[in-house]
């Protein structure tokens, strides 16, 4: 047998020993450690709150899923992108009404736009595949299959004159791209 092959072996056959009740040398400061942690303590002193946490943990994923999305429409939780509230800065501070109405114009002109891959002809299917892989830096394997999901959103907070250029390079290959 070879070393990896033996390796292997005993690392199951480690595996499966607590699992057969072997149990093995466990010294005080461990046991210590393992009673804090069987403690009651951590459980919730409502009994309420103990049946909702026994029924939850008895749910698969899917129902799991559905139970969030329930609770998010039913208590008014918006949907918070990964990173939650490290990732958002400190909020500004009140503005004063006569800031609003100067922001209002400043507003209506955008500067910076999110491009959209709508569709495209398939006869033109490897030259966008070939432009959306050197334009997003992906390999060609996830660049086809990104041009296969459209519509898809392919890039966010582009300038203006950058989202033509790529609008009109995109139009030439036989796609069809949106500013948003």
């Amino acid at each position: 047998m070879s070393a990896p092959a033996s390796r292997a072996l005993r690392r199951c056959v480690c595996a499966a020993r607590p699992a057969m009740g072997v149990r093995p040398a466990v010294g005080r400061a461990q046991q210590r450690i393992q009673r804090r942690w069987q403690s009651d303590a951590a459980a919730p002193a409502n009994p309420k709150i103990a049946t909702i946490v026994d029924q939850i943990s008895q749910l698969t994923l899917l129902e799991t899923a559905d139970l969030v999305s329930t609770l998010k429409t039913r208590l008014n939780i918006p949907d918070m992108p990964v990173g939650g509230f490290a990732a958002a800065g400190p909020g500004p501070a009140a503005a004063a009404p006569v800031e609003e109405e100067e922001a209002a114009p400043a507003a209506a002109e955008k500067t910076l736009f999110n491009l959209k891959l709508e569709k495209f002809d398939a006869g033109s299917k490897p030259k966008v595949i070939k432009e959306i892989k050197s334009m997003l830096g992906l390999s060609l394997v996830d660049s086809k299959k990104f041009v296969e999901s459209a519509p898809k959103m392919m890039k966010e907070g582009v300038p203006k004159e950058e989202a033509e250029k790529i609008v009109e390079t995109l139009k030439a290959l036989g796609a069809t791209a949106v500013m948003e």
